[in-house]
């Protein structure tokens, strides 16, 4: 028996109903040409009867090239009191003219009495009447079974009877939907050995939301039972506490459990497509995500990172770069010389372990990290740090003089920020003062502006975050501070951190480091 399973990915509808997610109509169309991209089988593009934006998106995702991915469109069975030829959101589904179409359907009694305030028998003839009328239509009908896994609990011979129905309509698949995410595995197993028991012979589908963080296991167990679809989103994102996260779920499948889920070749793009949605949607990937986050493959600890540097296998569940991701060794103060060595190697400085100045650097990046330094942020200052210690650092320029000045007069409504930097390269002095959106960028706009001249390239950095904390909480308003600033250019991003007792100096010491990193990843010489 072939072990493969299908993808359905609901990203751009039930993604969406995530809090604070909102997408135009060219983000969705983006989204759906990644993921077609990237090999899943279905793409649910949204719910054609709730809203206009959804609509146009139908229209326009015609003209895209979705290669073998099936575009579906979602909604509900009929409604109670109307015939489904009369049904407006029923004629939406049929005019997106998608390959497949999703219905979902009460399986829960306590939902038909209580929500749909019709009987357990209307309710099939709803489920019956929709899924007929619409295999007129389409190729496929998909049916969601929703809160089946509640209803199972309560009330199995109805729950079962929704699915029997379905299954006499002519549906596809039958979804078996934990819409309320309370399910656990050991409900999912005994539910999908029920059905299968009761003579249910329909291909079925699996679609879990994460209220008791059992989503992902919850999908993988429900394949493990027969299940070959499953329903999911990319970075696990949806309402309340989200859906059945694919990133976990695919590789899990793939890699652990050997099934054929998307192209093989196509799993290192995992971390890929994580961040493009992420980036789209504007919420972070979370670092501790499993498979694509940024510290997935992350080794603080010296021995840890001694022990990856032999053999990865010794602190690593599999290579970082089947998903697409890296390898970090991050410095601290439990770091080794391990973890020095590898940072130098991964910027192309080899480093002898028996090197005496490993040492005296691993000493000092800890008295670092013991007055606020924190580097796991910070790479790009590390680098420096590292580079500095070895002196392989360009002098590019060198601080004469900085001043930040921050006025506000009675008549304006908001203070006013001035920066004034007096640099020197070489034997000259450029001098200029910049206005800003508070001190950090007066001081980050008068420092390019002094140095742009002799180097055109930092033209291209842009400032993109910006994290102040304070380090010794005792201190009250003398605590010191630590300030990351994340910059990017038109490649790549890097963070830099700076410390000091005074905000605008740690601001300016992470400012510096950005300047200068960037210089010196593109190779450019001193003025």
């Amino acid at each position: 028996m072939e072990k493969k399973v299908l993808i359905y990915d609901t990203t751009l509808r039930d993604g969406t109903q995530a809090e604070g997610v909102s997408v135009s109509v060219e983000d969705k169309l983006r989204i759906a040409e990644k993921l077609a991209d990237f090999g899943v089988h279905y793409i649910e593009g949204g719910w054609p009867g709730s809203n206009p934006k959804d609509m146009a998106f139908f229209k326009e995702a015609k003209k895209l090239n979705l290669k073998n991915t099936k575009l579906t469109a979602f909604g509900s069975t009929r409604r109670t009191n109307l015939k489904v030829e009369d049904d407006p959101q029923i004629q939406d589904l049929i005019k997106a003219e998608t390959p497949a179409i999703t219905i979902f359907g009460k399986s829960w009694d306590l939902h038909v009495n209580e929500a749909l305030k019709t009987t357990l028998e209307k309710n099939l003839e709803m489920i019956y009447d929709s899924i007929v009328y619409l295999k007129k239509y389409t190729n496929e009908v998909i049916f969601d079974a929703e809160h089946f896994f509640d209803g199972f609990k309560e009330n199995p011979e109805y729950a079962i009877k929704v699915l029997k129905t379905a299954q006499e309509a002519g549906a596809d698949y039958l979804i078996l939907c934990d819409t309320n995410g309370g399910s656990l595995p050991t409900d999912i197993e005994k539910a999908f050995k029920a059905v299968k028991d009761a003579g249910i012979t329909a291909k079925l589908g699996i679609h879990t939301h994460n209220d008791s963080d059992t989503a992902v296991w919850n999908s993988i167990v429900a394949v493990l039972n027969g299940a070959i679809q499953i329903h999911g989103t990319i970075n696990g994102i949806g309402e309340r506490c989200g859906n059945a996260n694919l990133c976990s779920i695919i590789p899990n499948l793939m890699l652990k459990l050997g099934y054929e889920a998307i192209p093989r070749e196509n799993l290192r793009r995992l971390k890929e497509i994580s961040n493009f949605v992420s980036d789209i949607l504007n919420m972070p990937v979370p670092k501790n995500m499993p498979y694509v986050g940024d510290s997935a493959f992350a080794h603080k600890g010296g021995v840890h990172a001694s022990a990856v540097l032999k053999n990865p296998r010794s602190y690593e569940h599999i290579l970082p770069e089947e998903v697409g991701n890296r390898r970090k060794v991050l410095v601290s103060d439990l770091a080794g010389k391990s973890n020095i060595i590898y940072k130098a190697r991964e910027i192309g400085i080899e480093i002898d372990e028996k090197d005496e100045r490993l040492v005296s650097l691993v000493q000092e990046i800890k008295e670092l990290e013991n007055q606020g330094y924190h580097f796991e942020a910070a790479e790009a200052s590390l680098e420096l740090l590292i580079r500095k210690h070895l002196g392989t650092l360009p002098k590019y320029f060198d601080l004469d003089a900085y001043r930040v000045l921050i006025a506000r007069r009675y008549t304006d409504k908001t203070p006013i920020s001035e920066a004034t930097v007096r640099i020197r390269i070489e034997n000259h002095y450029e001098h200029t003062a910049s206005l800003g959106h508070g001190p950090v960028n007066a001081l980050d706009n008068a420092l390019k502006k002094a140095l742009i001249s002799k180097y055109p390239s930092l033209a291209e950095v842009e400032l993109i975050d910006y994290k102040v904390r304070i380090v010794n909480e005792s201190g009250g308003t003398a605590a010191k501070i630590r300030v990351l600033i994340e910059s990017r250019d038109k490649t790549k991003k890097w963070g830099t951190v700076g410390v000091s007792d005074n905000i605008i100096e740690a601001s300016w010491q992470a400012v510096v480091d950005s300047f200068i990193y960037k210089l010196v990843k593109d190779n450019i010489q001193p003025a």
